[in-house]
This record gives C-alpha cells, structure tokens and sequence, in this order.
C-alpha cells in the first residue's frame, strides 16, 4: 500500500467544510462534525492517517510539510471550500513533487472535467462513492483500470467506467477505529448535541427526493442501503468502550427514520447497551415509533422542516405535510424528545409572507432549538438546474460562501431579492429566540445546570459576534441591487 493521508484541508477561521457537513459553511456558533466520508476509505488503507484540519486549529503551513512522508494524498472537497483545496494541493506538491493528489467529494463526482482542470496539482478526482477508490489507487492499481474516477494521462483527462454502488455495508470497517487513532473528539461540537458526543453512519442514500439536498442526488442515491443491526450494536458497543467520556452518539443517516422497523430494532439493541443517541427525523414518524426510540435512549431529533408553507415544501418535493409535522412535534414534546429544527429560506416560491408564514409556523411549534439557512444551490441538486434554467441564480459555481466562510443568498427571484432573502435570516433568529416564553425556557435550563450555563453563555457570545460579522461582510451582488422585493 502506498503511504496515504486522508486530508480535510485547512480553510476560513471556524468553517465547518469536511466530509460529513452538509451545508460547508461557518455556523453561528463554533460547530465540526466529523469527517466519516474520510474515515471509511482510511480505515481501509493500512498505514494511512487522517488529518481533519478545521476542527485541530491547523493552518497550511503546519500541514503542507507532512506531504514529504506520504506517497499519496486525498482530499476531500466541496462546492465552497474548492478553490482553497485547489491551492492548498499546489502547496502539497511544492512540498513533494511526487507526491499523488485525489480529490474526493460530491463537487468533484459532479463536475470531475472542470475541476481537474481548476486545480492543475490534481492528479485524479472521484465520481460517486469513493471507499473502494481510495483503496484500489493507495493499493497501486493503474489509473485507468480504476472504476469511477477522472484522471490526468499524458496531458488528457480520462473518465473511467462507473463503479457499481456499494451493497453490502457491512463490509465496510468500522470508523470509530479511526476516531480513536487520528481524532481529538473534544474539539467536535454541534450546538444542539452534548459534548463530547461523536457521529456516524448506520447507512447511506435517503428515500426523500428533496430538489435541495446534496448526498442523495451526488453520492449516497435514493435508496437506504443499510448495516444491519449486529453491524451497528457491534460498533456501537467498541464505541462506547473507546469513549466512555461521550454524552451523546448522533446516526448522521440521510433519515435515520426511513425504515421504520429497522430503527426500531436497533434502538432496542442500544438501550441494552445504555447509549444515549440522537438521529435525523422527518417531522412524520409515528407515535408508536417515537415511543420506543425515546424507550431506549433517545434524546433527540434532527428534523429539517424547511419551510411553514405547503406550497414551498411541495415545490421542494419535501414529502410532508404541515398538519403532520404539527402532530409529530406535539407528540415529541409529549413524550420529552428534544428537537432540533432546521429551516432555508429562499427556496423557490419564497415571498416576503411565505417567509412570514415560515417564523410564525416555527414560533408556534416551539422546537428547543433551530438552525437557520439560506437556499443552496449545489451542483448536482435539482435545484440548482431549476436556478439555471430560471436565471435565479445570482453567483457563478463555487461562491455558496463570502470570503469569511458564511453563506450568501445565492438565489434572488422576481419577487424577493437575495438581499430581503439574507437579512430575513437574522429576522428570523430574533424573534425566534427573542421571545419571552422562550427566553424564560433557555435561562431555566442555564439555572438547572451550571455546565449548560457556562456553554450557553459562550455560545450566547459567539452567536452574537456571528450576527455582527455576517452584518458587515455582507456585501449583495450587483444583479440583486434593485431587485423587486415587493
């Protein structure tokens, strides 16, 4: 095997880029998740290391040097974070001419012409899934006899055959065993999670269809291959060994809840095990269902409502309804299932009073927490073609984040510019938060536990200098300058 290090490079100051984000962005307050689309090929490689610089504080010149140990780079990549991990892999061969560079990730699978010739350091780029990739190329197979890559030969750029979608996913190792090696999980933190707490996959693809969302339509598909319930009962229980000071394990599955009986199953198994664990949710599981999941160790769902009107979710091709969203989260708050939601603006059939509908619809069903986003349109998404063919979109490919690593609002629409569209977001945080029930709601939890208080009031901080920062850098394209926002 040649010597090979899995590399999330270094980027903006806080920017939550790497291989397990879904929206790379910085966030409003100091978050990382883990980089599990890294881990699974290196767990693969003997030898390898992973490096996930964001989370470790480290800067291109404390990593560039390590290219003179190995013989074989790979890093992952994103719509926002590319032209930095372009430079940052001419960096890498400045170091070590020899070294070999791949590039992994859905912008890469997406557009694998354009971006080999974007970054000349590059020596091959994945399409698809890129376990079984990574481990053919460390294990010195020639480029042209590996599935689903792009790759330089003589000058040319080649594409080789599609690899077939991974089906059995119990073959693929363990990642905790690479957490444990190469990680630091104290410098892993989500908002909403309790720290330390550690993610993972049980499967991959989602059944839902929304236009929006990037691992579906790139990299995971429209399926739910999944580990079986021994799998994930095993890993669990080396990763409560590995880990004892966790608080809190997050399934990082599309929607977790997709196969109900399964989900089930395995929470069983992990309340024997005494986990307590958080997932993503549609807002539509059943009681029935939420019963046992809170029964055996759940704490907390992830539910991305998106939007507080039928029409907009519709659009989006959400595949729920707000009714049922209604009940679903009376039905959590009943049972004592905290819920974290998450909300976009600026999806198509966005308007000043549909975003109105949107903070209202949130206000009334009161999750504990919310997250906030603006509309993006990745490469690769439905959504991104409907914006090209629309002329909604106000940026050309790569400009999802400003030069500090914040979204941008990247759509504007006859009726609502991208500058209504990005204000609306901090509206929509202030008179979520700014509320007298909810803030008498924070402030008891800070006075029940002086751990929680001292996390919120340093989260408090950052939020606040997150709201600053994003009010000065904003700085709207010209074509969203005297937009209608009537």
């Amino acid at each position: 095997m040649k010597h090979t290090l899995f590399l999330n490079p270094p980027s903006f100051e806080g920017f939550d880029g790497g291989a397990g984000s879904r929206y790379q962005a910085r966030r409003e307050i100091r978050s990382f998740w883990y980089p599990t689309w890294l881990a699974q090929p290196a767990a693969m490689v003997p030898g390898s290391r992973l490096i996930d610089a964001p989370p470790d504080g480290l800067t291109v010149e404390q990593v560039a040097p390590l290219a003179r140990d190995y013989e074989l780079a790979v890093l992952h990549t994103s719509t926002p974070s590319f032209g930095n991990d372009a430079f940052f892999a001419v960096r890498l061969k400045e170091e070590n001419p020899r070294i070999e560079i791949g590039m992994v990730g859905a912008h890469v699978g997406v557009l694998p012409l354009q971006s080999l010739n974007a970054a000349p350091a590059v020596d091959w780029v994945a399409l698809g899934e890129f376990d079984y990739t990574c481990v053919e190329i460390a294990a010195g197979k020639p480029l042209d006899e590996v599935q689903g890559i792009a790759y330089r030969d003589h000058g040319q750029m080649r594409i080789t055959a599609s690899r077939p979608t991974i089906e059995n996913m119990d073959a693929l190792p363990n990642v905790v065993e690479v957490y444990k090696r190469d990680l630091t999980i104290e410098n892993y933190f989500i908002g909403y999670l309790q720290h330390p707490y550690v993610s993972l996959y049980t499967g991959r693809g989602c059944r839902s269809k929304c236009t929006f969302c990037l691992w579906p339509q790139t990299l995971g598909g429209h399926r739910y291959r999944v580990r079986s319930a021994d799998s994930v009962e095993a890993e669990m229980a080396c990763a409560k060994k590995y880990f004892p000071q966790v608080r809190e394990f997050f399934f990082d599955d599309d929607t977790f809840t997709d196969d109900l009986l399964r989900a089930e199953e395995i929470a069983r198994r992990l309340g024997r095990l005494g986990i307590t664990w958080s997932c993503n949710a549609k807002a539509n599981v059943p009681r029935k269902t939420l019963e046992i999941l809170r029964g055996n160790g759940l704490r907390l769902l992830l539910v991305g409502y998106e939007s507080g009107n039928q029409q907009i979710l519709n659009n989006i091709k959400k595949g729920t309804r707000i009714d049922i969203a209604r009940e679903f989260t009376r039905n959590c708050r009943e049972l004592g299932i905290t819920i974290h939601g998450t909300f976009i603006l600026g999806l198509p059939g966005e308007t000043p009073e549909t975003i109105r509908e949107t903070i209202r619809f949130a206000c009334e069903i009161e999750p504990e927490t919310i997250q906030v986003s603006l509309a993006a349109p990745y490469p690769g998404t439905e959504l991104y073609r409907q914006a090209q063919e629309q002329g909604w979109l106000q940026i050309q490919t790569g400009e999802l984040v400003d030069t500090h690593g914040m979204q941008v609002a990247a759509l504007s629409f006859p009726t609502l510019s991208s500058t209504l569209i990005f204000d609306s977001v901090e509206e929509f945080y202030r008179k979520f938060y700014f509320r007298p029930r909810k803030i008498f709601s924070l402030v008891g939890g800070m006075v029940r536990s002086p751990e929680v208080m001292r996390r919120r009031l340093r989260e408090g901080v950052e939020f606040f200098r997150f709201l600053h920062e994003r009010k000065k850098t904003a700085q709207p394209s010209p074509a969203a300058i005297g937009t209608a926002a009537s």
